[in-house]
């Protein structure tokens, strides 16, 4: 995973975007696939889905908090892990690239 590698070599990106991160097993939520999460030192915008079964908003909230540098959630409002639906392929793609372009200025 590109966070685990992040965290064990900071130099190796300066940011990263991280797509439906699997928080935890589904259903399983005792699970957390965080240890790395205090090591990070590069900037991530994390885009997750409000029903993602790999972790909710909530849960990516308080992971998020474990983070040393800055970090930024951007909810993807009835998504699952998928995040994209046919319907909103371009305006998701739309919002991702400029979210992505903000945080990172």
């Amino acid at each position: 995973m590109a966070t685990m590698l992040c965290a064990r070599e900071p130099s190796l990106a300066d940011g990263l975007l991280l797509l439906s991160y699997p928080l935890h097993p589904p259903r399983k939520p005792e699970q957390l696939r965080t240890t790395h999460f205090p090591k990070l030192q590069s900037r991530a915008l994390f885009v997750h889905g409000t029903r993602d079964p790999f972790g909710s908003i909530e849960e990516m909230r308080s992971a998020l908090a474990l983070i040393p540098t800055q970090t930024q959630l951007l909810p993807i409002e009835g998504a699952g892990h998928e995040l994209l639906s046919k319907k909103k392929s371009d305006s998701f793609v739309t919002l991702v690239v400029e979210s992505f372009a903000q945080f990172f200025r």
